[in-house]
């Protein structure tokens, strides 16, 4: 696939068929990724991916978490207000995703069944979760930014779908003691993959980007 249609057509998918991505597969879409540029080559991000019962079970803890009503207390913390333009592109999105779907995205509610499917990996069958040590500075996070950009277009490449979390980084704590990750390390990111399944009405949906007119500048 040609690199500037990858990015134009890569889409977040939240809602994915059962089948499995081979191995080599999935190894090739991270081998792919570690091209990613990042600060003075500090290469800093290191993966985990979970499949079959493994995932199946980590899945149950952080429903079982939701469900106590434990408090999410994730290594990169939430935002919790935005600029004004920037609300109000988020609002948009959830109005439309919301309408699509015939619910209200910001009901309490809703909110919780989101979080459920987000556990869930969307049905995924891989999620991928991205760390790198906690020492290391907002520069690195940028380049665990790239990394997993990178990850997500090799992906499309691939006909294999993808979709950004910050919600699985919600009980980062709980999810390093079940890997086995120490913790000295941050847990930044989680990424459901697999492959789309396409005939959900969920995947039809197509956010929008802001005119470039609106977030370029020219100085000659």
């Amino acid at each position: 696939m040609e690199a500037v249609e990858c990015i134009k057509t890569r889409k977040s998918i939240r809602k994915f068929r059962h089948d499995p991505v081979p191995k080599n597969i999935l190894t090739e879409i991270i081998n792919t990724a570690q091209w990613s540029p990042s600060y003075k080559n500090s290469q800093p991000w290191e993966v985990v991916i979970v499949s079959g019962k493994k995932k199946e079970e980590l899945s149950g803890l952080l429903i079982k978490l939701l469900e106590e009503g434990k408090a999410p207390e994730p290594d990169i913390p939430e935002a919790i207000s935005w600029p004004p333009e920037t609300e109000e592109r988020i609002n948009e999105t959830m109005k439309k995703r919301g309408a699509l779907l015939g619910i209200d995205l910001n009901s309490p509610e809703i909110k919780k069944k989101s979080k459920a499917a987000n556990f869930r990996f969307y049905g995924a069958p891989h999620g991928i979760f991205l760390f790198h040590d906690s020492s290391l500075n907002e520069w690195s996070i940028f380049d665990a930014g790239l990394f997993a950009q990178s990850l997500m277009l090799a992906a499309h490449a691939h006909g294999i779908g993808t979709v950004p979390q910050g919600f699985l980084i919600d009980y980062s704590s709980e999810i390093k003691q079940f890997l086995g990750i120490p913790d000295s390390k941050r847990l930044v990111l989680g990424i459901s993959i697999g492959y789309p399944d396409m005939e959900n009405p969920i995947n039809t949906y197509r956010t929008t980007r802001a005119e470039t007119e609106k977030i370029l500048r020219w100085f000659e």
